[in-house]
């Protein structure tokens, strides 16, 4: 999927298009209808996240609510992370795994505004205990081996 910055002059907000690209490893069904029912699923649950404002499932779009700060990877890059952050993140895995639900735990997934973390993809599925945040995502919270090595790649 490709994100973009759009504005109508006055508020901005995100436009994400869906794209089709081939995956050796992963079948991938109908991405905005998956979009939608995982936006549904996390809000229902209530992780914290953009507003899904439209869809144009057709040209298969949609438009969210822009959070203005900064990610969590950036944080980290450069030693402005928080404890406070990571602990928001594990209440929001309290309720993740009630309802036996991972997300994307990669940092550049997560972004602070007025020091608050939201989850600004929308991809979701189910409960895995090696894809949980103990077990994966914790790597990448801090600069740990694993977060430095996607740093060099990148």
């Amino acid at each position: 999927m490709y994100s973009y910055l759009a504005s109508d002059g006055t508020q901005k907000y995100v436009l994400k298009q869906i794209h089709h690209e081939p995956c050796a490893y992963y079948q991938f069904g109908d991405k905005i209808k998956a979009e939608i029912n995982d936006y549904n699923r996390l809000k229902e649950i209530g992780i914290r996240m953009p507003v899904m404002m439209d869809v144009d499932i057709e040209k298969e779009r949609i438009l969210k609510e822009f959070i203005d700060g900064d990610t969590i990877y950036q944080l980290i890059l450069h030693d402005k992370m928080q404890s406070a952050y990571v602990e928001q993140l594990r209440s929001m895995c309290v309720l993740l795994y009630a309802a036996h639900t991972n997300i994307d735990y990669f940092p550049t997934n997560f972004v602070v505004q007025n020091g608050e973390i939201y989850y600004i993809d929308f991809e979701c599925n189910e409960f895995m205990e090696e894809w949980n945040f103990e077990n994966w995502g914790i790597k990448y919270w801090s600069k740990t081996p694993q977060f430095m090595q996607y740093v060099k790649e990148q």
